[in-house]
């Protein structure tokens, strides 16, 4: 069997609120289908959907995004006031490099280059 990637679904507390940060990080425009379910087309990517859950985040992700950007410390500043945060410092080694950020309810990703 050859499966292929669909979506890929976000737990989170308010579906509306993050779709639009990932818009503004990925592109496309976000769609709210109902209250606890939106999502956004991304040019390029599969569609990234957003899933309301009565939980809280407590744990760092066991998978998360490397989006390729030119200059991650420049990305990481672009997308400061749309609510993301840095963890840690800049990181470059013979791959390349890249920062550890969090998007506005703390789902962890990765500016990279290289």
């Amino acid at each position: 069997m050859r499966a292929h990637v669909q979506e890929l679904v976000l737990d989170c507390d308010d579906p509306a609120a993050l779709v639009r940060f990932w818009a503004g990080l990925l592109g496309g425009d976000p769609v709210d289908r109902s209250p606890d379910w939106s999502y956004v087309d991304p040019p390029g990517f599969v569609r990234v959907a957003f899933q309301r859950v009565p939980e809280g985040k407590t744990v760092k992700n066991r998978l998360h995004l490397d989006v390729e950007v030119a200059d991650p410390e420049e990305a990481a500043d672009e997308v400061a006031p749309l609510g993301a945060v840095r963890v840690g410092g800049l990181v470059t080694d013979a791959q390349g490099s890249f920062q550890v950020m969090r998007d506005p309810e703390g789902n962890e990703f990765c500016f990279v280059t290289g």
